[in-house]
């Protein structure tokens, strides 16, 4: 497997860590308990989820066992965020996240063989602890000092809305967490997002204090593109992975749109590639960019790996079919309609409505001078078919599943007719 650190690093997977040499040597020595943490304060993990999950995956892949917690206790609380309080959900909305958490991620690793993954609640050790013993055992170990300075906690006191007591208790609680895997299942290895470093370099240090024994942390970098903007909204917001939250053929173009300055790290970040592989692609976006190889290999990639293939090739099929190179008569229904949602819309009534009237009604052409030039110029197209004649209606056998009719200007202007019922 080689040295798992330096495949890490080379990917762009490892932010900060305890000493690298030394997690260097342990992970080197032999199987290590690890686990990464997540809280259910959506119905879905995102993106930022995937990133953790597959570096999780590239651990349990170099030999080590991997802990997956989902934060039924935590999930109540809400980690304090740089500017207002988190919503407070009912425990049943939060139950019900849980599930649904759970589900995703078992996806991603292997439960099953000698280093099979263990998914663990944190509400198991967290709900029977009375207040005092909070208090007592393990508010003793922690210094009020250390707690203001979070970055997070330090920017709320500074703000007119403050932090409740509740939210700034949610560190107690997280370091908990590693104590407990550190007691139940000698859990020597944290991994989570750059911006959780001080929470669990909290669960590192209540160790140590209580056992007087070193574990590690180690973070992702927070993912950001090449300009240095936020990396990870769709056209819908959050880049989901449930795909009844973002469907599965928008998920796949928010991949195939990425910018060629930034697809060769997301193909190292987001991707289980080979080295071989990705420098390969990379001399394809130095050399043929217009061809957009390496995006297509991304696309494919990451959508596989949280849609599954079958669902991945009949995006691609649906994908190629809208652009003119596949079928569209043989593209499946839920497909086509999730690839239509967001294109411009025309009225179509069968035997009347012509090209000229789909592409002004839609808003493509500003007018019928301009709509009928761009038939007479050839650039005009019914379901992939061109258009010659402007007069010529749209019939019954030009209607795809799910009762509509593509139509298009020129190569890249999609819109969609919803056929009168």
């Amino acid at each position: 497997m080689g040295d798992i650190i330096d495949d890490l690093q080379w990917r762009g997977l490892v932010a900060q860590s305890t000493d690298i040499d030394l997690l260097r040597q342990s992970l080197a020595a032999g199987p290590v308990t690890f686990y990464c943490g997540y809280d259910p304060t959506a119905p879905s993990l995102h993106h930022g989820h995937l990133v953790q999950l597959i570096l999780m995956k590239h651990l349990q892949n170099a030999g080590h066992r991997p802990l997956t917690l989902v934060g039924g206790a935590t999930g109540l609380i809400g980690d304090p965020r740089m500017s207002g309080e988190r919503q407070l959900f009912d425990t049943d909305v939060v139950a019900g996240w849980v599930e649904g958490l759970k589900a995703q991620i078992s996806k991603f690793l292997d439960f099953d063989g000698p280093h099979a993954a263990r998914m663990v609640n944190n509400l198991d050790w967290t709900s029977g602890m009375s207040a005092i013993e909070l208090l007592r055992d393990l508010g003793k170990y922690f210094r009020l000092g250390t707690m203001l300075a979070k970055d997070a906690v330090a920017s709320r006191l500074n703000s007119e809305e403050g932090i409740s007591y509740t939210e700034f208790s949610y560190q107690i609680l997280q370091a908990n967490d590693y104590l407990q895997l550190f007691e139940r299942y000698n859990c020597t290895l944290e991994t989570g997002g750059n911006d959780q470093w001080g929470n669990l370099v909290g669960g590192m240090d209540l160790i140590r204090k209580k056992h007087g024994t070193s574990v590690h942390v180690m973070t992702t970098p927070l993912i950001t593109k090449a300009d240095g903007t936020k990396f990870g909204k769709s056209e819908g917001g959050a880049v989901w992975l449930d795909p009844q939250m973002l469907s599965p053929y928008a998920f796949y173009q928010f991949w195939l749109n990425t910018e060629d300055a930034d697809v060769v790290r997301f193909l190292k970040v987001f991707t289980f590639l080979s080295r071989a592989e990705i420098e390969e692609l990379e001399v394809e976006v130095r050399e043929r960019p217009q061809a957009r190889v390496a995006q297509r290999a991304l696309a494919k990639a990451v959508t596989s790996l949280v849609h599954g293939t079958e669902e991945c090739e009949r995006v691609i099929g649906a994908t190629q079919a809208l652009w003119g190179s596949g079928d569209l008569r043989q593209v499946d229904g839920t497909i086509l309609g999730q690839a239509v949602s967001d294109l411009p819309e025309a009225a179509v009534v069968l035997g009347q409505t012509t090209v000229v009237d789909l592409l002004v009604d839609s808003g493509m052409e500003k007018g019928r001078a301009a709509a009928r030039r761009t038939v007479a110029s050839g650039g005009a197209y019914v379901n992939n078919e061109k258009v010659l004649d402007e007069d010529a209606p749209v019939q019954a056998s030009d209607v795809l599943p799910g009762n509509i009719v593509l139509f298009r200007k020129g190569r890249r202007n999609l819109g969609v007719g919803r056929v009168s019922e």
